[in-house]
């Protein structure tokens, strides 16, 4: 008789370790609080699900733990996902930044093609099955825990795998939100609610180091910004207090100050007897555009033609460097992923089984490691599931 692996938890980990469990002849048990299997991919991707990436080098992409991950993505690839999903009615798609989504751009369509694959291998799926603690379901088998973290909690990410790891004797690294909105002290992004930038960049210096430098996409919310570039940026700051973080956003990343300033001066000789706020929206959206004398102090009533050097200059510098006072975070419960968990010292790379009790495997969220948005969460959350189901089946098959 084959021996039994319990996995709680049914999101991605949770379902990759279930089937890689029970392709390696083991009894897998997959228990789900929810009524439903993948509960947080319905949500990911707006509804589309960026299920992984096709980046050459993920774990350029990792700034939490990455060379913890090796064996796992060694086991189970973005490419294995790709195939795997093929294989049972969803097939992928690459889109701009190397994301890769459903080629029906449905997350739905990769929860049934998962659940195919599960009932296909012989999984007992147990959903409304709420695991009130480990010992019992480790006296009958190998566990792994793959309950999520703490964003999202209506998905059923609550947190109940930290307490089970400390029912294991492991320690816990803090939980903080990580690939989360930001909030601002200063007002006028609220003011530009709902403005989405492209192609701009947005920096971090931390005491005056370099943490971040990205370019892409962002966007002004009514408490401060979000968007691809924030996000990505939070978790590079995550551990930082925001009094020592100094943002600043560039508006024309592919030009110099002094070329800006040319390009003013050449606006400025065109139309001497405009305003200088009527020549902005050349240089800038139009909502921006009425904020930005304000932000770099420059009277937008003046003529184009009585515009003096310093402030041609002090316009040049700011759409180079807007200044932006964080204040923090917005809740962990909004955030894409948790940052923290289960230590990565506490659990084995090879097969993510626990240091502290034989037999309990951890996968997903749950650990301390998180990536930038773009597919990078969703492949971390499949490849240590796999590896911890693989190795739970392997582990039962050795205990005896």
């Amino acid at each position: 008789m084959s021996k039994t692996v319990f996995v709680i938890g049914g999101g991605p980990a949770g379902m990759a370790a279930a089937l890689f469990a029970a392709r390696a002849g083991a009894h897998a048990v997959l228990m789900e609080k929810n009524e439903k299997l993948g509960k947080k991919l319905y949500i990911t991707g707006k509804g589309r699900c960026n299920v992984t990436s096709a980046a050459e080098n993920l774990m350029n992409h990792i700034p939490r733990n990455p060379r913890f991950l090796y064996s796992a993505f060694a086991c189970f690839s973005p490419d294995d996902l790709r195939d795997l999903l093929a294989q049972y009615g969803c097939p992928t798609k690459e889109e701009r930044g190397e994301r890769v989504f459903p080629v029906s751009e449905k997350a739905s369509d990769v929860t049934r093609a998962l659940e195919r694959a599960l009932r296909e291998a012989g999984v007992e799926i147990r959903l409304n099955a709420q695991a009130a603690s480990l010992e019992p379901l480790l006296r009958q088998g190998a566990v792994v825990v793959a309950t999520g973290g703490l964003s999202y909690p209506s998905t059923g990410s609550t947190g109940d795998g930290y307490r089970f790891a400390q029912q294991a004797g492991h320690s816990l690294i803090a939980p903080k939100p990580s690939l989360i909105p930001l909030e601002t002290r200063e007002q006028w992004p609220k003011a530009l609610q709902g403005l989405s930038l492209k192609n701009v960049t947005l920096r971090a210096e931390v005491n005056g180091k370099k943490r971040y430098e990205e370019q892409g996409e962002m966007l002004f919310t009514h408490f401060g910004i979000s968007g691809p570039l924030t996000l990505s940026m939070s978790s590079h700051i995550a551990d930082d207090p925001p009094q020592a973080v100094r943002v600043t956003l560039d508006m024309k990343p592919a030009l110099t100050v002094e070329q800006l300033e040319a390009r003013l001066q050449r606006e400025f000789d065109a139309s001497p007897k405009k305003r200088v706020a009527s020549i902005l929206p050349a240089l800038l959206p139009a909502r921006m555009a009425d904020v930005f004398p304000a932000l770099c102090a420059v009277n937008g009533e003046t003529l184009c033609a009585q515009v003096s050097r310093a402030d041609r200059r002090k316009i040049a510098e700011t759409l180079k460097k807007i200044p932006l006072t964080i204040r923090g975070p917005r809740p962990v419960e909004e955030a894409i992923v948790t940052r923290g968990g289960v230590p990565v010292n506490e659990v084995s790379p090879r097969d993510m089984m626990s240091k502290k009790r034989p037999g309990l495997f951890f996968a997903g969220e749950v650990l301390d490691v998180d990536a930038h948005t773009g597919g990078f969460n969703l492949q971390i959350a499949f490849s240590t599931g796999a590896l911890a189901g693989k190795s739970a089946a392997a582990w039962e098959e050795n205990v005896e």
